[in-house]
C-alpha cells in the first residue's frame, strides 16, 4: 500500500475530516481517530480501517495525550477553527517543535485568515462564496446544491488529502514537516478552474440553466421517463446525437 508505514492521527470531526482519514487509511497509513469524551464516535460513518480513543480535550491529561501521539507521528489532521488549537496548547508552533516532521493538516470552511475565519459554516455556504453555486440550477429556479459533495468532500477533504501527500513528498527532501491550510472555500474554488477558465469560449456564456453542459441543451439533460423515473442523456457529439434522434 502505498502510505504503509505512515502514521495519522485524526481529531474527530464532520464528513470532510473523516473522509481525508478514510482515504489516508485506504491507500494504508495507520490512523487514529480522537474522539472527545461522551460523544457517540463515528457519526459520519467514515472510520474504515482507523482505530479510536476518547479524549477530554479540556483536561490538561488530555492534551498530553495528542500531543504524545503527534510527537511520533507523521500527520496530524485537524478540523476545528481558526484558534482553536492554540487555545489548548495543540497549535503547530508547538506540536512541531517537538516533532520536527510532522505534517499539521488544517480542515476548515474559511481558512486560517479573513473575517470568515472564525466563522462556521456549511457545504451551501462553502459553496456559495466560492462562486460555484451561482452556476448550479435550472433557467429561472433559484441556484440548487448538488448534495454537500462538492464543498466538504471534494474541495474539503479531498482537496486536505492531496495536500498532505504532497506533503510527506516534499519532507523526502526536506526532512521536514509543514502546516496545510486546507479550506473548503478555495478547494471548491479550485476545483472549479475549468469553469471559470472557458467562460468566453461558448460553454458559459448564457444564464444558469442555458449553456450546453448545465442542462440548456436537449442532448444533454435528464428525461423523466414512462415508467417515473429519469434517465440522464449526454450525447454531445454529432455521431451520438444522430443515435439519439434516430432512436427517440
Amino acid at each position: 500500500m502505498a502510505l504503509q508505514g505512515v502514521s495519522v492521527v485524526e481529531l474527530a470531526g464532520l464528513a470532510p475530516g473523516p473522509f481525508c482519514g478514510m482515504v489516508l487509511a485506504d491507500f494504508g497509513a495507520k490512523v487514529v481517530r480522537v474522539d472527545r469524551t461522551g460523544s457517540r464516535g463515528d457519526v459520519s460513518r467514515l472510520g474504515r480501517g482507523k482505530r479510536s480513543l476518547a479524549v477530554d480535550l479540556k483536561r490538561p491529561a488530555g492534551v498530553a495525550v495528542v500531543r504524545r501521539l503527534c510527537a511520533r507521528a507523521d500527520v496530524l489532521l485537524e478540523p476545528f477553527r481558526h484558534g482553536v488549537m492554540e487555545k489548548l496548547q495543540l497549535g503547530p508552533e508547538i506540536l512541531q517543535k517537538e516533532n520536527p516532521k510532522l505534517i499539521y493538516a488544517r480542515l476548515t470552511g474559511f481558512g486560517q485568515s479573513g473575517r470568515f475565519s472564525k466563522i462556521a459554516g456549511h457545504d451551501i455556504n462553502y459553496l456559495a462564496l466560492s462562486g460555484v453555486l451561482s452556476k448550479i440550477g435550472r433557467s429561472g429556479e433559484n441556484p440548487h446544491a448538488p448534495l454537500n459533495l462538492l464543498a466538504d468532500f471534494a474541495g474539503g477533504g479531498l482537496m486536505c488529502t492531496l495536500g498532505i501527500v504532497m506533503a510527506l513528498f516534499e519532507r523526502t527532501h526536506s526532512g521536514k514537516g509543514q502546516v496545510i491550510d486546507a479550506n473548503m472555500v478555495e478547494g471548491t474554488a479550485y476545483l472549479s478552474s475549468f469553469l471559470w477558465k472557458t467562460q468566453k469560449v461558448g460553454l458559459w456564456e448564457q444564464p444558469r440553466g442555458e449553456n450546453l453542459l448545465d442542462g440548456g441543451a436537449p442532448f444533454y439533460t435528464t428525461y423523466k421517463t414512462a415508467d417515473g423515473e429519469f434517465m440522464a442523456v449526454g450525447a454531445l457529439e454529432p455521431q451520438f446525437y444522430e443515435l439519439l434522434i434516430k432512436a427517440w
